[in-house]
C-alpha cells in the first residue's frame, strides 16, 4: 500500500518514463509509425501535465529519499510537459518540410523530457546524475538528427565530446561531496554540513567541480564554447528544445541541491560565482552584437541568459531562488517562441537564417513579425512581458544580498542586448523586403507561437501569483 502511495505521488516521473518507452517500442515494431508516435506523445504529455497538477499538493520524498514530490517540482512537470507539447507541434511541420521525419525523433524527445523531469524531482545525487545524463545523451543524438548534413553531425560530435568531459567533472564533484559528507541524499548532506564538515577543503573542491559540470550544461563562461556551433548546426526545433528545456531542468534540479549545500557555501564561493555570472552576461551579449546569423545570435544571447540565472544562486536567498525559477519558466516560452519563428522562416540547407532575410517581414507576414517582436521584447527585459519581471526579481535579489555591482553589470548587459534584439525589429519593420517569403500560417507551429505568446504575456501581466506560489514551496 505504501508503494502504491509513493508511486502515485511520483506519477509524473513514472508516466514520462513509461511514455518514452512505449513510443520507442512503437517505433521498433510498427512500420511507418510517425503519426502514431506523434499522437501518442502528444496525448501522453497532456496526461503527464495533468499528473503534475494533481500532485502539486504532495510533499516530502519517495523511494528511499531518491525523489522529491509535489511543490515546485510538480509545477515544473507541467511546464516541461507543456514545452514538450509546444516542441512537438512546431517540429512536425518543420520535419515534414525538410523530409526528415524519422521515427526515432519522438522517442528521443520524450527520453530527454524523462531526464529533465527526473532532474526536477531529484533529492539525491544519484537521481540528479541519472536525470542530467539521460537528458544530455538524448540531446547529443538530437543535435545530429539531420544525419546527412555535415554541420549537424559536427554539432553532435562537439556536444558529445565536451559533454562527456563535463560529465567527468560532475562525477568527481559528486564523489568528493560524498567523501566529505558521507551522504548522497540532499537531506542527509544538509544535516551533516550543519554540524560542520570534517573535510572542508575536500567539500569546497567538490562544490567547485560540481559547478564546472553544471556550468557546461547551462553554458556559463568559460564553459560555453560548444553553444554557438551546436545551436547553429542542430535542427532549429531541436535547438529550441535544448536551449529551453535543458536550462529549465538544470535550474530546477540545481536549487534543492545548493539549498542543501548552503551551510558550506562560503562568501568566496559566492564571489566566484558572481564573477562568472558577470563575465557570462557581458560576453554573451557583446559577442551576440556582431552576429549576422540569427541562430548564432540567439545562441550567444542564451549564454547571457545563463548569466542572469546565476544571479539567483549568488543571492542565496528565497527571493533569489524564486527569481531563478520564475525566469527559467519565462525563458522557456520566450526563447522557444523566438526559435520557432526562425524555424518557420528557415528553408532547406540553412537558407534564410541571416538577419537580412527578415527585412520587410512585417509587410509580408505581419502576424509572424508581431509575435517575434513580443518574444524579443521579453528576451530584452521590457515591461509588461515576462522577461522584465524575471530580471527584476533576480536583480533585486542580488542587490539585497550586497552584490549591487553585479546588478549594474546585468543592467549594462541588458542595454547591450537591446541593440541586437531591436536590430531584428528594425529589419522586420523598417527595411524593404528582398524577395517573397512563403510561410505556412496554418501549420501546427502557429499553435506553438500563440500559446508561447499567451504565456509570456500572462507571466508579465500577472507575475505575483506565480511568484507567491514558488516562494510558498521554497
Amino acid at each position: 500500500m505504501e508503494f502504491v502511495t509513493q508511486l502515485s505521488s511520483a506519477a509524473p516521473v513514472v508516466m514520462i518514463g513509461l511514455l518514452a518507452t512505449a513510443v520507442m517500442l512503437i517505433d521498433a515494431f510498427v512500420r511507418d509509425s510517425t503519426t502514431i508516435a506523434f499522437w501518442t506523445s502528444l496525448i501522453g504529455l497532456l496526461v503527464v501535465a495533468g499528473a503534475g497538477i494533481a500532485t502539486v499538493s504532495a510533499s516530502g520524498t519517495v523511494f528511499s529519499g531518491m525523489l522529491s514530490v509535489g511543490g515546485t517540482a510538480a509545477l515544473f512537470d507541467v511546464l516541461l510537459a507543456l514545452a514538450g507539447i509546444l516542441t512537438l507541434l512546431a517540429a512536425r511541420p518543420y520535419l515534414r518540410r525538410e523530409v526528415r521525419e524519422y521515427d526515432e525523433f519522438y522517442s528521443l524527445l520524450l527520453f530527454a523530457l524523462a531526464g529533465a523531469i527526473m532532474l526536477a524531482h531529484s533529492a539525491h545525487l544519484i537521481t540528479f546524475f541519472l536525470g542530467i545524463e539521460l537528458m544530455s545523451i538524448s540531446f547529443y543524438v538530437l543535435a545530429g538528427y539531420f544525419r546527412s548534413q555535415p554541420r549537424s553531425i559536427e554539432a553532435a560530435l562537439k556536444y558529445f565530446l565536451l559533454g562527456a568531459f563535463a560529465t567527468g567533472f560532475l562525477l568527481y564533484g559528486i564523489a568528493m561531496l560524498y567523501g566529505s559528507s558521507g551522504a548522497l541524499s540532499y537531506t542527509a548532506i544538509h544535516e551533516h554540513l550543519q554540524k560542520g564538515s570534517a573535510l572542508p577543503t575536500l567539500l569546497l573542491i567538490g562544490v567547485g567541480l560540481l559547478l564546472v559540470g553544471i556550468g557546461f550544461k547551462i553554458a556559463i563562461v568559460p564553459f560555453h564554447q560548444w553553444v554557438p556551433d551546436v545551436y547553429q548546426g542542430a535542427p532549429t526545433v531541436v535547438t529550441a528544445f535544448m536551449s529551453t528545456v535543458g536550462k529549465a531542468a538544470v535550474v530546477i534540479g540545481l536549487i534543492p541541491l545548493f539549498q542543501a549545500l548552503q551551510p558550506a557555501v562560503e562568501t568566496k564561493v559566492q564571489v566566484a560565482v558572481a564573477m562568472l555570472s558577470a563575465l557570462t552576461i557581458l560576453l554573451g551579449n557583446i559577442v551576440a552584437v556582431v552576429q549576422s546569423n540569427i541562430k548564432r545570435m540567439l545562441a550567444y544571447s542564451s549564454i547571457a541568459h545563463a548569466g542572469y540565472l546565476l544571479m539567483g544562486f549568488v543571492a542565496q536567498s528565497e527571493r533569489g531562488w524564486a527569481g531563478m525559477l520564475f525566469y527559467a519558466a519565462a525563458y522557456v516560452f520566450m526563447q522557444l517562441g523566438a526559435f520557432v519563428v526562425v524555424a518557420i522562416i528557415e528553408r532547406e540547407n540553412e537558407h534564410r537564417l541571416e538577419l537580412s532575410d527578415y527585412a520587410g517581414l512585417s509587410r509580408r507576414h505581419p502576424v509572424l513579425a508581431a509575435l517575434m517582436s513580443i518574444f524579443l521584447f521579453s528576451l530584452t527585459g521590457l515591461p509588461p512581458f515576462a522577461g522584465f519581471f524575471g530580471k527584476y526579481y533576480l536583480f533585486t535579489a542580488a542587490i539585497a544580498a550586497g552584490y549591487t555591482w553585479l546588478a549594474i553589470i546585468a543592467v549594462i548587459g541588458t542595454m547591450i542586448s537591446a541593440y541586437f534584439y531591436l536590430g531584428v525589429l528594425v529589419a522586420m519593420y523598417f527595411r524593404e523586403p528582398h524577395e517573397s517569403l512563403a510561410v505556412a500560417h496554418g501549420s501546427t507551429a502557429m499553435w506553438t507561437l500563440w500559446l508561447s505568446c499567451i504565456a509570456v504575456l500572462a507571466l508579465g501581466i500577472f507575475p505575483t501569483p506565480f511568484l507567491q506560489f514558488l516562494e510558498r514551496f521554497l
